[in-house]
């Protein structure tokens, strides 16, 4: 004998599968931009860090070759010895000098108006000034 169920099944009705659809909606709409702000901050600390270990490293480099590299060497002369350097003993980053977090070339300058150097990212926007991620974002902070 076949046994049958007492109740047939059902699936969801369309008005259920549209409040799912909703609710789902609605916490993206709360979640997405909070995760996003998450991530901005997270850029901006990550600049900071490199900014910090430019300095590391070029505080290692004028400890062996006497001074700072010049706005012309750059931050390559970490990488790479200057042809007029004689003391040089790097290369003074490992893997060569990254670029900020939102793709652009750190700038470097020396002498500088506010310390031995400038380390600068111009933030997201990649323009100078602006607030939050547009921020620059320096080696004197």
């Amino acid at each position: 004998m076949i046994m049958r169920p007492s109740r047939p099944s059902r699936g969801f009705t369309l008005l259920e599968l549209l409040v799912v659809m909703v609710i789902i909606g609605l916490l993206v709409g709360y979640v997405a931009p909070m995760y996003f702000k998450q991530v901005g901050k997270s850029e901006v600390k990550v600049a900071r860090a490199q900014i910090e270990a430019f300095g590391k490293a070029l505080d290692q480099y004028r400890l062996d070759s006497g001074h700072y590299p010049t706005t012309e060497q750059g931050l390559q002369a970490l990488i790479t010895k200057p042809a007029d350097e004689t003391r040089w003993d790097g290369p003074y980053l490992k893997k060569g000098v990254p670029t900020d977090p939102w793709g652009a070339a750190y700038a470097y300058k020396r002498p500088s108006t506010k310390g031995e150097y400038d380390i600068v990212s111009l933030g997201k926007d990649s323009a100078p000034g602006g607030t939050g991620e547009d921020a620059d974002i320096g080696s004197w902070e």
